[in-house]
């Protein structure tokens, strides 16, 4: 078994990175935004997301016997 140092990637994952303008912008990223430093948002959010999700869950399935 040989090894090759080759210029192209291995893997499809390693072409779309390498081929990237913008890691942050990749097209296998679909949800990524990139803002400025102190725009980010808050981890609060998806904590709140959770525990609304979680109790209209709760909710919905206490209607069942």
């Amino acid at each position: 078994m040989t090894t090759e140092n080759t210029a192209s990637p291995i893997t499809g994952a390693q072409a779309v990175v390498s081929d990237a303008q913008d890691p942050a912008r990749r097209p296998d990223v679909l949800f990524r935004v990139r803002r400025a430093p102190g725009q980010e948002v808050s981890p609060w959010w998806n904590i709140g997301a959770f525990v609304v999700f979680s109790g209209a869950v709760l909710g919905v399935l206490s209607f069942l016997p």
